[in-house]
């Protein structure tokens, strides 16, 4: 029957709202229940309260360091778990380096990728170890989801072997509609948004020198910085006598998008990039490097995609056209249920194999 009920169970080690990772797995686990299946959680430990309708059960956590082992570790407790409490009608969807599961989804580029440094850089039992573990999960997995075809390129060209496997990519979604009254900003100012606490990762410097370049133009451009320490980034705005806000970690980064006029995410390593997706449904424009997993989802109504190479000049002619384009652009409207009946069509499908 096409309408009935599916029972998932999902394995992953922190269950609750505390990374990116990690809310996709909450917010997926919770629309698949507003959907009518019946949904389990086996994780180490969930990190928030549980959601209604979701029965989450705990292994206790495990040392994080090293990594490898932990991942290790945590594979063998879940697959006991499983074996005295056997869940044969149930789909198994991991997060993990599982070797008992039926669909996997790559939240982050493959390990495999370590392959393109020079070879004793990778002589190690960590490099060992993660290699094999990647590939088994991969090998277990009747069908692998990555979440950008940024991340699907990657699986493929390490894993050709696997690549059969692959599905289309299922995106992110975002909470809701962050609906605001669209202005134009003023011809010499208005507001760059950075969001990111791994703020070298996400091209802080590059986008410090991106500023200063478009505020020649606009001397009343303001660049409000959301994530890291003010002590941490201090230092990249020595030259400058106002101008900026560091607003550090914050918990009302929706309510601040929506006072962007043009997030600025130039990232040399983005798997996706949630907060490009948000600030584009929050009605910001975006400018982002074009290693973003979310590039994709950018259109020309909404913002620009740059190389990651290009020079700081590019880029910002990049940002100044987005912020003198006259017109609102589109909102982005991909709800966290479009992501669940993506999925639960996958689900159907390995239920009818």
């Amino acid at each position: 029957m096409p309408d009935a009920r599916l029972q998932i169970l999902f394995v992953v080690r922190r269950y609750g709202p505390v990374g990116g990772m990690e809310r996709y797995v909450w917010e997926l686990t919770r629309e698949l229940v507003a959907l009518g299946h019946d949904v389990e959680v086996l994780c180490e430990r969930c990190h928030g309260e549980k959601p209604t309708g979701i029965t989450v059960h705990e292994l206790g956590e495990i040392a994080p360091k090293p990594r490898w082992l932990s991942l290790l570790r945590f594979g063998s407790r879940a697959a006991r778990w499983l074996k005295r409490n056997p869940r044969p009608q149930s789909v198994i969807h991991s997060k993990e380096r599982l070797a008992f599961h039926d669909i996997t989804t790559f939240h982050g580029p493959p390990f495999a990728t370590v392959r393109t440094r020079a070879w004793w850089k990778n002589f190690s039992i960590r490099v060992a170890m993660q290699l094999y573990l990647e590939r088994r999960e991969l090998a277990t997995a009747r069908m692998v989801v990555p979440n950008s075809l940024f991340i699907r390129g990657q699986l493929a060209e390490c894993y050709p072997e696997y690549s059969h496997k692959l599905s289309e990519p299922i995106v992110p979604g975002v909470r809701s509609i962050f609906m605001r009254e669209w202005k134009q900003p003023p011809p010499d100012g208005g507001i760059i948004g950075f969001v990111g606490t791994e703020w070298k990762r996400k091209g802080l410097e590059l986008a410090v020198e991106i500023f200063r370049q478009v505020r020649q133009q606009r001397p009343k451009l303001e660049l409000w910085v959301v994530g890291p320490a003010a002590l941490e980034v201090q230092h990249l705005f020595a030259e400058f006598d106002g101008g900026y806000r560091l607003l550090e970690k914050r918990e009302d980064v929706w309510d601040l998008q929506r006072q962007f006029d043009v997030l600025l995410h130039p990232a040399a390593k983005e798997p996706f990039g949630m907060v490009i997706t948000e600030a584009m449904a929050s009605q910001a424009r975006v400018v982002v490097s074009d290693v973003c997993g979310a590039a994709s989802e950018v259109i020309a109504a909404s913002g620009e995609v740059v190389g990651l190479q290009s020079s700081a000049e590019i880029w910002a002619a990049a940002v100044e056209r987005q912020l003198r384009i006259d017109v609102a652009p589109p909102v982005y409207a991909r709800g966290w249920s479009d992501v669940a009946r993506e999925y639960e069509a996958l689900y159907r499908r390995l239920h009818s194999q």
